[in-house]
């Protein structure tokens, strides 16, 4: 119970010392949008639509990803979501949360 309790007060701490101090290196608002969508071209050089939203204000602790591509066919969305997660491994590591929306094209 200390340990989980602990861990969340530590990002707490990590999220608020963010939002008052800087990045202090971490990636926020559009460099942040810019970089992941540039990682999800690469692993996606097809897709139709690429959309990475800063939602938490500008201070890099929520986004919302949305991907429409072809090579999520015949996937379900949980398969979808982890090739997600994957590719962004690293830059996720310095969020708070992540809203993904993944689809393949209407043809």
């Amino acid at each position: 119970m200390f340990r989980r309790m602990f861990t969340s007060t530590s990002r707490s701490v990590s999220l608020l010392s963010r939002l008052w101090n800087g990045s202090n290196g971490v990636l926020a608002g559009k460099h942040a949008e810019e970089k992941m969508i540039s990682i999800l071209r690469n692993r996606f050089p097809q897709a139709q639509l690429i959309e990475v939203t800063d939602v938490s204000g500008g201070c890099g602790a929520m986004f919302d990803i949305n991907v429409v591509a072809s090579e999520f066919k015949g996937l379900n969305t949980v398969k979808q979501h982890q090739i997600i997660n994957k590719v962004l491994k690293e830059e996720i590591k310095d969020m708070h949360g992540l809203r993904i929306r993944t689809s393949i094209p209407q043809t």
